[in-house]
């Protein structure tokens, strides 16, 4: 199974146009950040978590071809605001696109996007079908999913194990029994927005010790804010398992 960090970023804290931030103004591509999402790849299927506004860019960065689904974490937009460009894979694969997300989610879609479900759509709008989640696994081809239950502050939000794989965002809190899911993991991808206490993610400290407690092979940190520093001055303090993804950051698991 191969994933792509397709976006490490965020649209929390992001300073004026113009501003002099350090890590704005910056030459390293690993401080260049679209919005959060990943690919996940096998043989046979293809999936992103998370369709944000920069969904059409990191389709186009990444060749994507083919996409069997979206799986989104919570509704909001910097996780949802790209799905109307679903619309060019139903016109490529000339079906609808299966969306799965927890039902609150699945409503926020029904209403952000509701010219796709109209009864007398407009020509080319685009087909979606939306598939609500329990807490058991599911199946999307040959990958089996399993949610993991997060809050993010008050908002309930899904991670995701696929394998040897697991894939947490937007979060500042998960109860013990849904971390233990991690276990066991090879790699492990979970957000830290920067440094200081936040109300709704976790800090690098946080993420860090979360990470830890995993022990996966490699553990990476997403969801990144320009509030937390340079990449080539922060990452060398991390744990020698634990790195700042990044965009187009490509992992075999």
């Amino acid at each position: 199974m191969k994933v792509t960090v397709l976006g490490s970023g965020t649209s929390q804290g992001v300073p004026v146009v113009g501003c002099d931030c350090r890590v704005c103004m910056s030459h390293d591509s690993r401080d260049k950040r679209l919005r959060t999402s990943v690919l996940v790849e096998t043989e046979k299927t293809v999936i992103v978590v998370d369709a944000g506004p920069d969904f059409r860019q990191q389709m186009l960065r990444a060749g994507v071809r083919k996409l069997d689904a979206v799986v989104i974490t919570h509704n909001h937009k910097d996780h949802t605001g790209g799905l109307d460009d679903v619309r060019a894979f139903n016109w490529i694969q000339k079906k609808p696109m299966d969306i799965y997300a927890r039902e609150s989610v699945l409503e926020s879609v029904r209403k952000e996007f509701s010219y796709a479900f109209e009864d007398d759509k407009y020509p080319g709008a685009p087909e979606i079908i939306l598939h609500p989640l329990g807490s058991g696994s599911f199946q999307i081809g040959d990958m089996q999913l399993l949610p993991i239950h997060a809050m993010h502050h008050k908002m309930p939000v899904n991670g995701f194990r696929i394998g040897r794989f697991s894939y947490l965002t937007d979060a500042n809190y998960i109860e013990p029994q849904e971390l233990d899911k991690m276990k066991g993991s090879r790699v492990v991808i979970l957000n830290a927005l920067r440094k200081e206490k936040h109300v709704s993610h976790f800090t690098l400290d946080e993420a860090v010790s979360i990470l830890q407690y995993l022990e996966p092979e490699d553990g990476y940190i997403t969801h990144i804010s320009h509030q937390m520093g340079l990449s080539k001055e922060i990452e060398p303090n991390l744990p020698s398992n634990i790195s700042f993804a990044y965009d187009g950051l490509e992992i075999t698991v």
